[in-house]
Order: structure tokens, then C-alpha cells, then sequence
């Protein structure tokens, strides 16, 4: 953990953050640690989080959300596009007073965190993007059709399950133009640029089973273009490949998660460099 603080000390508080037509549940554990804001997978909640929260303790300053319509308590939205989503990070850390902090995502979360930290090298104190945010070209027009076709076909099952908070309060179409969004951004000439623009510590935690839904060594084979990756910015490194699936890697494997958010921390702090000189690595 970086040794000063980057925020006033606040009280542990939980409740909501009005922002344009929504508001988003928010939980901040306060106190004067490091803060850490955690970016959730597209569908998932801040819940998914606890196991890595309890790993890193008390002495940071844990804040979580649920996004737009996601969890039980986020309200609805006219706008579920990836630039809110960027967006709604910097409404979270103004609602809880915090200049600095550093970025924990998973999954589309990852892809938030990177962005976020490539745009704001002086205010992110490092990221670690969780099996997520990986340069491909894996979309196409057959893709966007089966991923239509995929959510329409879920949607009954979905909107039965939308009181526990497990599936989102987005009808199919919202979901599906949110997945085939994240499959344009994903690729290589659109992520690599932003990925390679990233000023501060990052630090990759890499799953390696094979998820539901894949084919073949399909994610393998997506995972491999980090690669390049840390060849072009020696600031992006990755700290651990663990043998859960992407589904499972927060409950799994948050232990590898807590000691890249150290790793990532203990190299952060300092404003990011000026083009041309040495990077913090």
C-alpha cells in the first residue's frame, strides 16, 4: 500500500450517487488508506468483489458501485454505453471526495479501469485489469447476429431473475448493444492505442481455464495478445496467470487479485512521467 494518503479520511458510508438521468448504489469503507475503486464485470455487481476486499483488509479505502440498472438498487438509465461507463467512475470518485485512486477491473470492468487510467495518468495511481481489456479482433457482423439472437433468447429467464439483483434491469436489445459495443472497442486497433497510452503501473491477473461458451482455444488465443502489449509499454506487466476460468477468477483466485492491487500500489504514488523519460514500472 502506498504510504500516503491520496484522500481526506472519511467514515465507512453507503447509499446513492444521482448522476444525469440514474443513480448508482455506492459503498466507500472510508478511513485513510489507499483508495481502490473496483469496476465490475458488464452484468455482475460490487458484491462480486468481497473476497479480494477482505484479502487486501481494512487498511485501504475500498469503493465499489453497481453500474447503471446492474444490482438490485442502481436505477435505470436512457444511456448504458461504454462512455458512460468511463464516465461514471469520475461521478463516483467526485461524490466520495477522492482525487486518486487506483483501478481494479474485471472483465468489462477491465476495459473501464484501462481507459479511465490512459486518460487520467495524474490521477490514477495504478490499474489492474482482471482476464479483461486484451486487444482482438473477435467481432464480426455473424458475431453481433448471434449475440442478438443469444439475448433474445435469454431474455425470459433474465427478467425472472432481475429482483435478486443477478441479472441487470436491461430489456435484450440494451444488453446485446452493450456486448457487441464491447466487442468494437475490444479490438486491436481501437484498445491497442489506449492500452498503449497507459503512464502509471498495471498490472494484468490472466485466468487460463476455458469458460462456457468458448470454442476450442479461443480465449487462449486472445489472452496471447497481451504479449505485444507489455513489449510496447513496459508499465503494463503481468502479475499472475491462474488456473480458474474467467467466470470463477474473483472467487478463486482473489489472493493473485490483492497482491497485483500491492504490486500495482507499491510502484504508484508519483505522478506518471513526462513522454520520453522513464516510466515507473
Amino acid at each position: 500500500m502506498t504510504k500516503n494518503s491520496t484522500s481526506p479520511t472519511r467514515a465507512a458510508w453507503t447509499g446513492m450517487v444521482p448522476v444525469d438521468d440514474t443513480a448508482l448504489a455506492v459503498t466507500d469503507t472510508g478511513g485513510p488508506g489507499t483508495p481502490v475503486v473496483y469496476l465490475n464485470g458488464q452484468f455482475a455487481t460490487q458484491g462480486y468483489w468481497r473476497r479480494v476486499i477482505a484479502d487486501l483488509g481494512p487498511g485501504w479505502r475500498h469503493i465499489t458501485y453497481d453500474e447503471r440498472a446492474r444490482g438490485r438498487k442502481s436505477q435505470t438509465s436512457a444511456d448504458y454505453s461504454f462512455e458512460i461507463a468511463v464516465r461514471d467512475v469520475d461521478a463516483v470518485l467526485a461524490a466520495r471526495g477522492v482525487e486518486r485512486a487506483l483501478v481494479v477491473g474485471w472483465s468489462y470492468g477491465a476495459f473501464v479501469g484501462a481507459h479511465w487510467a490512459s486518460r487520467n495518468p495524474n490521477r490514477a495511481l495504478g490499474a489492474v485489469l482482471v482476464d479483461g481489456a486484451f486487444p482482438y479482433d473477435w467481432i464480426d457482423e455473424a458475431t453481433e447476429q448471434r449475440i442478438r439472437k443469444l439475448f433474445k433468447r435469454l431474455s425470459p429467464f433474465m427478467t425472472l431473475m432481475r429482483p435478486t439483483g443477478l441479472t441487470p434491469r436491461m430489456n435484450a436489445e440494451q444488453m446485446a448493444d452493450s456486448n457487441i459495443e464491447l466487442g468494437r472497442i475490444s479490438r486491436e486497433g481501437e484498445l491497442g492505442p489506449v492500452l498503449d497510452a497507459i503512464a502509471v503501473p498495471t498490472r494484468y491477473v490472466v485466468a487460463s481455464g476455458t469458460s462456457f461458451g468458448s470454442k476450442g482455444d479461443e480465449q487462449e488465443q486472445i489472452r496471447t495478445s497481451l504479449d505485444e502489449v507489455t513489449a510496447r509499454n513496459p508499465r503494463i506487466r503481468v502479475s499472475a496467470k491462474v488456473p480458474s476460468n474467467h467466470g470463477a477468477i474473483l472467487k478463486k483466485d482473489f489472493h493473485a487479485i490483492a497482491e497485483a492491487v500491492r504490486e500495482a500500489a507499491a510502484q504508484g504514488g508519483e505522478p506518471a512521467s513526462e513522454p520520453g523519460q522513464p516510466p515507473a514500472a
